[in-house]
C-alpha cells in the first residue's frame, strides 16, 4: 500500500512556489502566546533534554488532568494520560493499538486524511457515512446502517474539520448510545475544543452515559496555543484503553521534546480569560473573511468551529468544480485553497471550497482581493 502526498502539502508547496496567499492549509500566522513559547525555550536551557518519561512529563499530564477538570468537567488521573508527537501520532496509536485485521471502523466523510490510510495500515474495514452539507447532521439511520456485529471502533471528529459544525448533545447521544449497543471503542479527535464560537462549549464525547470507559480522547496543544509546528499532543482513556496505546505509542514516536512539554503544561494553567481572548480574536478573524466572501460575491456556509468556513460555489454562482478552481486560483489568482473532495472516499462533494481564517488582518485581506479575481476567472 502506497500513500500519495496530501493535499495540504500540495496545495502549500503550490503557494510557496508561485507567492500566493496561503488560505488552504490550516496554521495561524499570529496570535500564539509569547509566554508560552518563552517557557519552552527556557525548558531547553534549564531543564533536561535527555528522553523524558514514555508517557508524557509528570507535570504535563498532572496540568491536563487539572485543565480538562476546570474546562470541561473531566473526572481524569494522570495514568489516563498518555503524551503523543502531536494528535495525529495519538490517532496512529490509538488505532494500531485497537484495531485488528477484520475489525470494523466507522468513520464519517468529509474526514480528515490520516484516518483511513491508518485503518487499512491496522487490516481495519472502513464503513463510510457520508454527511451532507449544510448541516452535516449524524442521524439514527445511518449509524445503524454503519455499525454490526463487527464494529470495533468509531472515529469521530467534533468539531468537524472541514465542514466547521460542532456536534450537540442529541447527536453525540446518538452516537454514544450505538457504541454502547455494539460494544464498540470511540476514538474522539477533539483536537479542536477550545476553537468554538458564538458562545458555544465543547462536550466531550466521554462525557455522555456510558462512554467514559470506551472512549479515546485526543487532543493538540498545536491547535490549542497556535502552535502547530511543536507536535504536541495526547490521548487520554480509561486505564485499559490508555496501556494499550501506550505500548503502541512507545514503538512509534517514543517521547516528546521534554522543552516543549513543559511550556505546554504551563501553557494550559493559564486562566480561563486567555482561553476566551483568543476565540474572540479568532471569531473575529473568521467574521472578517466573512463579510469580504459576502462583498466579493461568494456564499459561505456557517463556521461554528475550527479554523475554516466553506465557500460554496455553486451558490456563488460559479459551475466549475472545487479542484478546478482551487488550481485555477492559486496558479492565476494567487490565492491557495483546499477543495473539500479531497476528504472523502466516496460520492465527493465537488462545490465545496476551504478557506482558513486563522491569519493576520492584512493576510486575510489580500486573500480576499485574491479571491475576487479568482471568481472574475470563472464569470460567464
Amino acid at each position: 500500500m502506497t500513500a500519495g502526498t496530501t493535499i495540504f502539502e500540495r496545495m502549500s508547496g503550490l503557494a510557496r512556489a508561485l507567492g500566493a496567499i496561503n488560505l488552504g492549509q490550516g496554521f495561524p500566522d499570529d496570535g500564539w502566546p509569547d509566554d508560552v513559547v518563552a517557557k519552552a525555550a527556557e525548558a531547553l536551557t534549564a531543564a533536561s533534554n535527555q528522553y523524558p518519561p514514555m508517557r508524557g512529563l509528570p507535570e504535563l499530564r498532572e496540568a491536563l488532568v487539572e485543565h480538562y477538570r476546570c474546562h470541561q468537567g473531566l473526572d481524569l488521573v494522570a495514568d489516563e494520560v498518555v503524551v503523543t508527537s502531536g494528535a495525529t501520532e495519538a490517532l496512529a496509536s490509538a488505532i494500531l493499538a485497537l484495531v485488528e485485521p477484520g475489525d470494523e471502523v466507522v468513520l464519517f466523510e468529509p474526514l480528515y486524511d490520516s484516518y483511513l490510510p491508518i485503518v487499512r495500515r491496522a487490516g481495519g474495514i472502513p464503513r463510510l457515512v457520508t454527511l451532507s452539507p449544510p448541516d452535516w447532521r449524524l442521524t439514527r439511520e445511518a449509524l445503524d446502517a454503519a455499525f454490526s456485529a463487527q464494529t470495533r471502533l468509531v472515529i469521530l471528529t467534533n468539531p468537524l474539520n472541514p465542514a466547521a459544525v460542532v456536534y450537540d448533545d442529541a447527536q453525540l447521544a446518538l452516537l454514544a448510545d450505538a457504541c454502547v449497543r455494539h460494544d464498540a471503542i470511540a476514538l474522539c479527535d477533539e483536537v479542536w475544543e477550545h476553537v468554538l464560537f458564538d458562545g458555544r462549549r465543547h462536550r466531550p464525547l466521554m462525557a455522555m452515559p456510558g462512554m467514559r470507559d470506551r472512549t479515546v480522547k485526543v487532543g493538540s496543544a498545536g491547535k490549542i496555543f497556535a502552535l502547530t509546528g511543536w507536535k504536541v499532543g495526547w490521548a487520554i482513556a480509561a486505564p485499559p484503553l490508555a496501556e494499550a496505546v501506550a505500548r503502541s505509542h512507545q514503538f512509534l514516536t517514543f517521547t516528546t521534546p521534554p522543552n516543549l512539554q513543559a511550556a505546554v503544561a504551563y501553557g494550559l494553567g493559564k486562566p480561563s480569560d486567555h482561553f476566551t481572548a483568543m476565540r474572540t480574536g479568532l471569531q473575529r478573524s473568521r467574521d472578517r473573511l466573512a463579510a469580504g466572501l459576502a462583498a466579493t460575491g461568494y456564499r459561505a456556509l456557517p463556521s461554528a468551529g475550527t479554523y475554516f468556513l466553506l465557500v460554496d460555489l455553486r451558490g456563488s454562482g460559479i459551475e466549475a468544480d472545487d479542484v478546478d478552481f482551487c488550481e485555477r486560483a492559486v496558479r492565476e489568482a494567487g490565492v491557495a485553497a483546499i477543495p473539500l473532495s479531497a476528504f472523502y472516499e466516496t460520492a465527493p462533494v465537488r462545490h465545496l471550497v476551504r478557506l482558513c481564517f486563522a491569519k493576520k488582518e492584512a493576510t486575510l485581506d489580500a486573500g480576499i482581493a485574491a479571491l475576487a479575481r479568482a471568481r472574475a476567472l470563472f464569470a460567464a
